[in-house]
């Protein structure tokens, strides 16, 4: 029998995910016709809000919540060592959730943290929504986003420690227009859609400011079964941007396999940045260039954000956002400078 959970009430209720946290807690900001359409869903779906859950913010388990996605699991090993080493020395448990697509849900994992009784939560900003943050902070826990940087953020209580990503890639396509080259491709990354957008954003913006269009997206289809797969074939057939910029080293790996395959010469025919730094990038010929993020240092400087947060520190009573930054890295898929 399937378990009824607070998005099952939302959908046949036809509101929010907010609204029917808002009824569970006794909200008076929720109109009363509301209300009742809120209760009947509950009460014909059998639903059974947690009654510790509703009493939350009366206790503390000193127990966080960590959420990722499976599948990036691996690309943030660093940031999850120091997580856990600060917690440690702060004396507090981790819960760790994965999210993947058609196993673990996020509105299981919402639900799991909401029944939890958990401190606090740190989420990796490539899943989830507004919404689900907002039931989050309805329920009084305290949030740190790690990744890339919240915009217009509407829910209180949320730290973030993020990469500017938009900033980067502008930073970036700007050089290369400093250089003469206007020739740029950015290669689509589905796992990483959060930082995707900024990075894309901030290509468009550079383009835009100096009376260009940026055409050169490059995306694929779920016919893939991987990013590396549709790379492979693509740049086969494809003449490759003078630059190209992946956000991954399985990526840039395959571009780079690719234009050997086509008789291309790096750098000389093209260039290629791969975003996020990784060993493999290093094991190369010729060696990818790629930026360096201090990634332990994120994990620390997050899980600390978030014990202030939970004792309400002054601190961060006013500034709850920190941004982290970064080094590029020379190597032999670019010309120096």
């Amino acid at each position: 029998m399937k378990r009824i959970t607070i998005y099952d009430v939302a959908k046949e209720a036809d509101v929010s995910l907010a609204t029917v946290s808002r009824v569970i807690n006794d909200s008076n900001v929720v109109r009363e016709d509301t209300r009742i359409r809120v209760q009947e869903a509950i009460e014909k779906l059998g639903y059974k809000p947690n009654a510790i859950a509703q009493g939350l913010a009366l206790s503390k388990t000193t127990t966080i919540s960590i959420v990722m996605s499976e599948k990036l699991f691996a690309y943030n090993a660093k940031i999850l060592n120091g997580l856990m080493d600060v917690a440690k020395i702060y004396n507090y448990n981790i819960m760790l959730h994965t999210t993947s697509k058609g196993i673990s849900k996020m509105q299981d994992v919402i639900e799991s943290i909401i029944k939890s009784r958990v401190d606090g939560v740190i989420l990796f900003n490539d899943n989830f929504s507004e919404e689900e943050l907002e039931v989050l902070h309805l329920y009084q826990i305290p949030m740190v986003v790690v990744g890339s940087k919240i915009e217009d953020k509407k829910v209180g209580n949320v730290g973030n420690v993020y990469v500017d990503f938009e900033k980067l890639a502008y930073e970036l396509v700007n050089e290369y227009f400093e250089k003469g080259i206007t020739d740029i491709s950015l290669v689509e990354d589905k796992l990483n859609l959060s930082m995707m957008s900024q990075l894309r954003h901030g290509v468009e913006r550079a383009f835009k400011e100096k009376g260009m269009e940026f055409k050169k997206y490059v995306s694929y289809d779920e016919t893939y079964r991987s990013s590396y797969d549709f790379l492979s074939e693509y740049f086969k057939t494809h003449k490759p941007s003078e630059l190209v910029i992946t956000f991954r080293d399985s990526q840039a790996i395959a571009f780079l396999n690719a234009c050997n395959e086509a008789h291309y010469q790096i750098p000389q025919d093209t260039q290629v940045i791969s975003i996020l730094d990784d060993k493999y990038l290093r094991m190369m010929r010729p060696t990818i260039s790629s930026f360096n993020f201090p990634d332990y240092d994120m994990g620390a400087i997050a899980m600390r954000l978030l014990t202030k947060m939970l004792v309400n520190d002054d601190e961060v009573k006013d500034n709850k956002d920190i941004e982290i930054g970064y080094t590029f890295i020379q190597r032999q898929t670019t010309q120096p400078e």
